[in-house]
């Protein structure tokens, strides 16, 4: 959380005195009620009255009971919900001068002067003409007698501040909007579904999925979207743009068809020779994206039903059209969403009450893993930019103005996607090897490795069984399709192991010299930093150890120096998440009781905290932060007090290695004992069930980027270290981990992330998440003061382009 308040503020004296309103606009989106709820918490927290206004901007209009003030207890187990319980709906009130009158009228008459908007870029939009004009909406309902000269006086000033809750992720100034992730694992669930199908139909089948709007497919799957309710004021286009790209990309289809790149002239004939040519190399199934809005070079429409005739009759395959509608909208949150959601409404929060007369309206987003604030009409300028942009055929424009995210996926899905090898090749060899415990993500990130390495003209080499494989010559070549489908696949398609390569250097040097390795490239965890450091230290004794290396974090635990996030990490947490919510609602016909569950994570709480802030829970116990016993004394009085309430469950996390002696039994045992006649405790220990799965869509598109430039930097890398003839690298800069650090992939040193090390604990001793425990805390209702000193500034649009997204 983030303040510009004087660092003597008291947090908890923030609002008071002060009210503000909540209201849901336009399409609804998964994690809107997170953040409904963390707004809510979270004023209350502060002092201030919150009002819920139910019905988007028609409940600011009606008024009455469409306006009423929120409770702790009243925002209680909405975190799995789906939609927006605060409802939200069409409102042609609002966009007449009269209608906002009235809505001016019902909010000053409740002494709210602090509106908090989730919603679309029309929403937002909204939102601000109503701040601009509020003055002389004041002027002219005291000239009608309505609101008294005193109570405008009061009411003089109104803050505004947006959060963007949006499946589509079309909104510029935020990498993504809440909403954006759970869309995306619906269609990525119907999509492996699919695929799995087809490929184990006896016919080779295409299948086309369109994405927003009525389409049907061709030898691909195609998804659709439904256009969402009618917003309040004009928003964006509706394109389900970032959708169907991010989708093509974590499900390796063979075509994407977006507005803001149409294909070539002649892209009929381009498709078909590709869909021919990748049967010819034995695969069974093609998939093939369509986007709403998709069109030509010249403004003709590309529909599914258009594409699936030319693949039918040109080529006579086997065709399969789906499309999907609201499916996109529903189900229960991602654990992505649900952080994303609870972070912006405190954030929001935080800027409604800093705001000063002279602050534009802002919306709250995301940059990298940090949330920022920008002026609110910027990011809809920009927005309507894209369109603008699309609609003078300036399409390279309109991909920049998206934002480097967005860029960035693009380009990175026309490089992995089509079999396009240099005419020169470079003549040298990478190395693949995963490290460590097997996670999701992984065989993302070899895929996407090997296949931009041949790209750069590379030989690639598979190395099976991590470093014993790499010891025991365990190693052959990788060709382009042998990684095809593996982005969906969890665990190592490789094999990995744990363990070090300190006793194996000999032979893993023998066995650099003997395979011609150049570059190394390492996916794991932990293990896989301290194997690289090992590698990097054996230089000075074995000059086939001077190649550069990268180190890929993949683990569950989130545990490796030098990056933000882990491939596998968001897997965990969803599986985690999805877990509590079934154990909370285990208990919907039992009251009054408490669940203990532990996560994974070795020594590092990651998990367990962002769990913890994503299911609800009322304590997660980790090793970075340490408890006492007079803590869990706390922590038992603080669930009987939550019991006398209408909200009889309590959940509780505790990472495997927090505390050597206070173990889950314990724990479990200390709460049965002291919550005997008020609750009653249940434990689940979650183990390795974490660890599996199909990846994410988040795993697999940041396990496609991180392979992908990893490779790029070795490439680069390589030319640097080219001496007579020979590659040589012995600079501290030729190994480094390639992370995610607050806004952008960098790659740092192994040898400089010593410092910043726990060995022994295998943690980094620097971890971000930390800071955003007190979140956790304070939606659990717990009475702690806010560190107050750190401050997010209002920034601007085109300083701030991230690169995390999806």
């Amino acid at each position: 959380m983030s303040t510009n308040q004087p660092t003597s503020m008291d947090p908890t004296k923030m609002g008071v005195g002060r009210s503000i309103a909540v209201l849901t606009s336009g399409g609804d989106a998964q994690g809107m009620n997170a953040a409904v709820r963390a707004t809510v918490r979270v004023g209350l927290y502060t002092g201030a009255k919150v009002y819920f206004v139910h019905e988007g901007y028609q409940g600011l209009v009606d008024g009455g009971e469409h306006i009423r003030l929120a409770t702790w207890e009243s925002v209680s187990m909405m975190l799995q919900l789906g939609g927006t319980v605060i409802g939200s709906a069409r409102c042609k009130d609002f966009r007449s001068r009269e209608g906002r009158m009235t809505a001016a009228c019902n909010l000053v008459k409740l002494g709210i002067t602090n509106l908090c908007v989730i919603g679309g870029d029309g929403s937002l939009t909204g939102a601000n003409e109503f701040r601009t004009e509020w003055s002389g909406l004041l002027v002219d309902l005291v000239r009608a007698g309505r609101i008294t000269e005193q109570e405008a006086k009061k009411s003089s000033h109104l803050n505004i501040v947006g959060m963007v809750g949006s499946i589509d992720n079309d909104f510029c100034g935020t990498d993504m909007t809440i909403g954006t992730d759970s869309a995306l694992h619906r269609i990525i669930e119907v999509v492996d579904a699919i695929t799995t199908t087809a490929q184990r139909s006896p016919t080779p089948t295409t299948h086309l999925y369109g994405v927003k709007e009525k389409r049907t497919g061709c030898n691909v799957t195609v998804f659709f979207h439904p256009q969402p309710p009618e917003d309040i004021y004009p928003g964006g286009d509706g394109q389900a743009l970032y959708l169907a790209l991010v989708t093509a990309q974590a499900c390796g289809a063979d075509w994407v068809f977006i507005p803001e790149m149409p294909p070539d002239h002649g892209w009929e004939d381009h498709l078909c020779r590709r869909l021919t040519d990748q049967r010819a190399r034995g695969s069974r199934l093609n998939v093939i994206i369509v986007a709403e809005g998709a069109m030509s070079r010249d403004g003709k429409p590309i529909t599914s039903e258009q594409i699936k005739k030319l693949v039918t009759d040109r080529l006579g395959f086997d065709t399969r059209t789906t499309v999907l509608g609201h499916v996109q909208r529903g189900g229960t949150p991602s654990a992505f969403d649900r952080i994303l959601g609870s972070r912006m409404g405190v954030e929001a929060v935080m800027a409604l009450l800093e705001a000063t007369p002279d602050t534009p309206a802002c919306v709250v987003s995301l940059s990298g893993n940090q949330a920022v604030r920008l002026p609110l009409m910027e990011c809809v300028q920009v927005t309507k930019d894209v369109t603008a942009a699309m609609a003078e055929g300036r399409f390279e424009d309109a991909v920049k103005l998206r934002g480097k995210s967005f860029e960035n996926n693009w380009n990175t899905y026309k490089l992995l996607a089509h079999i396009n090898p240099p005419d020169v090749k470079s003549n040298i060899n990478v190395a693949i090897v995963n490290i460590g415990a097997p996670c999701a993500g992984m065989n993302a990130a070899v895929r996407s490795a090997v296949r931009m390495g041949i790209i750069q003209g590379h030989n690639m080499l598979a190395v099976y069984d991590g470093f014993d494989g790499l010891a025991e010559g365990q190693i052959e070549p990788i060709t382009w399709t042998s990684v095809s489908g593996w982005t969906g696949k969890g665990g190592s398609m490789l094999g990995t192991k744990r363990s070090l390569p300190g006793k194996m250097l000999e032979k893993i040097s023998q066995n650099i010299s003997r395979f011609n390795v150049h570059a190394l490239v390492i996916i794991g965890g932990f293990e896989a930093y301290v194997g690289g450091l090992e590698l990097v230290q054996a230089r000075e004794k074995y000059e086939e150890m001077c190649i550069p290396m990268v180190v890929i974090p993949a683990t569950v635990s989130n545990n490796v120096p030098g990056s933000d996030f882990s491939i596998g990490a968001d897997t965990a947490l969803n599986t985690i998440t999805s877990t509590c919510d079934r154990i909370k609602q285990s208990a919907a016909g039992t009251k009054r009781r408490v669940f203990i569950v532990e996560t994974m994570g070795g020594y590092c709480g990651y998990l367990a905290t962002m769990a913890g802030l994503a299911a609800g829970a009322d304590a997660a116990y980790i090793f970075e932060e340490k408890f006492s016993i007079r803590d869990l004394e706390s922590n038992v009085e603080h669930l009987v007090e939550k019991m006398k309430t209408t909200v009889k469950r309590g959940l509780i996390l505790r990472n495997e290695n927090s505390n050597a002696n206070y173990t889950t039994d314990f724990i479990f045992n200390l709460y049965s004992e002291e919550g005997k006649g008020v609750f009653d405790c249940r434990k689940n220990v979650l183990g390795h069930m974490q660890q599996g799965g199909t990846p994410t869509p988040f795993d697999r598109n940041f396990g496609t980027k991180m392979g992908a430039k990893s490779v790029l930097w070795l490439t680069d890398k390589l030319k640097e270290c080219y001496r007579h003839g020979r590659i040589f690298a012995n600079t501290p800069d030729s190994a480094c981990v390639l992370g995610m650090r607050k806004r952008a992939l960098m790659f740092q040193p192994l040898a400089e992330l010593k410092e910043d090390t726990d060995f022994e604990h295998r943690i980094p001793r620097t971890q971000w998440w930390l800071k955003i425990r007190p979140i956790m805390k304070i939606l659990a209702k717990y009475d702690i003061k806010l560190d107050t000193t750190e401050h997010a500034d209002m920034e601007h649009v085109i300083k701030k382009r991230g690169h995390l997204g999806q």
